[in-house]
């Protein structure tokens, strides 16, 4: 895979001369122009796979931030990113000691890569100890959480971003442009799928339990397929219309494991999207007046590879985390809101929230 990070110059006059979103890439590639002043310190809340896999290793290409600290249960998880990060011991907190991250000058930014279930309570203590947040999606269990801890963070005047890292990767970037510029005429249909088949049969994982997730493929990979639909069309949903399949009941017994549903916007669009623990699915295929675009992969963590009416997308690959929390390590430098705050967190689980009640009553429900 091709990995650039940041952009050249000479990738940006390459994507610049394809018509890549270059107002959008313009923005982003402004937040990671050489900047005066030291990098902000992060603190990485949760060590688990994708705090491991995805965002210690992204914040070693990072311009803006740098990995300061961590917080962990497990003394030997602490070891080894220690030595691996060369994290001082001031910088390693456990769950006990966490409000004590108030006094430490090092962490600017608390990232909560947590269950679900968690993002509230670390989200409200890490802005109340002063510090800037990036929450983990999906943002909490549902949007009345959403709006407690956006609500926080603006009483204790600390910014809050989403993990959303689509909105900073080039081909998706380029959908957004795409769609809410009518580039190749109105759109006339969206379909999109995001989900795995969850492997094992051991469900007790905490993905698998509805008091700690939330709910299953919906809440995990749905979220991708939802987002998909909105930053297309540049709308926001009014209802939705659900219903789901379990081919495995016995072992997604708490969580939903396959999710379709029609996503109802302002004039009677529709767009159809699904999510699944069942099916390795990751597209967003739109329709226009004058031809096809889309995405396939769309949605993962590696390459992202896009079409329009005139060919493929030609576009570098970027590591999607780092440019987003470069971003966000800029917007607090200049006290400016992130492009994905906790109201674009709160949208989503508004969509979320309706479709799992139209699950339950069997019927198109508001999206409120």
């Amino acid at each position: 895979m091709n990995i650039h990070h940041p952009f050249s110059r000479r990738d940006f006059l390459r994507v610049s001369s394809l018509g890549v979103g270059a107002l959008a890439l313009s923005d982003t590639l402004m937040s990671f122009a050489p900047k005066d002043g030291k990098k902000l310190g992060i603190a990485l809340v949760g060590l688990g796979y994708y705090s491991y896999g995805q965002l210690g290793p992204a914040l070693l290409h990072t311009k803006n931030c740098y990995l300061s600290g961590i917080v962990t249960g497990h003394p030997a998880k602490a070891e080894a990113w220690k030595k691996q990060y060369n994290i001082p011991d001031k910088n390693i907190y456990n769950y006990e000691t966490f409000d004590n991250i108030k006094d430490n000058p090092d962490i600017d930014i608390i990232y909560v890569v947590l269950p679900v279930s968690m993002h509230k309570e670390y989200t409200i203590r890490a802005a109340q100890a002063g510090k800037h947040v990036i929450c983990e999606k999906p943002m909490a269990l549902n949007a009345k959480e959403c709006e407690e801890m956006i609500a926080a963070c603006k009483k204790a005047n600390r910014l809050l971003s989403i993990g959303y890292r689509l909105h900073f990767e080039p081909h998706n970037m380029e959908i957004m442009r795409l769609g809410q510029k009518q580039i190749y005429g109105k759109v006339t249909a969206i379909d999109t799928g995001n989900g795995f088949v969850y492997g094992g049969t051991d469900n007790s994982a905490w993905r698998l339990k509805k008091a700690m997730a939330g709910g299953g493929g919906l809440m995990d990979m749905g979220i991708y397929s939802i987002q998909g639909s909105r930053y297309t069309l540049g709308q926001e949903p009014v209802a939705v219309k659900a219903r789901q399949e379990k081919t495995r009941p016995e072992f997604f017994n708490e969580v939903d494991e396959t999710v379709y549903w029609e996503l109802e916007f302002p004039g009677g669009f529709v767009a159809t999207g699904k999510s699944s623990y069942n099916h390795n699915w990751g597209y967003l295929h739109v329709e226009a007046e004058k031809g096809k675009f889309g995405l396939e992969p769309a949605y993962g963590y590696g390459s992202v590879e896009g079409y329009t009416p005139a060919g493929p997308m030609h576009i570098p690959q970027v590591i999607h985390q780092a440019m987003q929390m470069d971003d966000f390590a800029e917007c607090v430098r200049q006290n400016k809101q992130s492009r994905v705050p906790g109201e674009e967190g709160l949208k989503d689980m508004k969509v979320v929230d309706a479709i799992y009640r139209s699950l339950d009553s069997g019927k198109k429900e508001k999206i409120v």
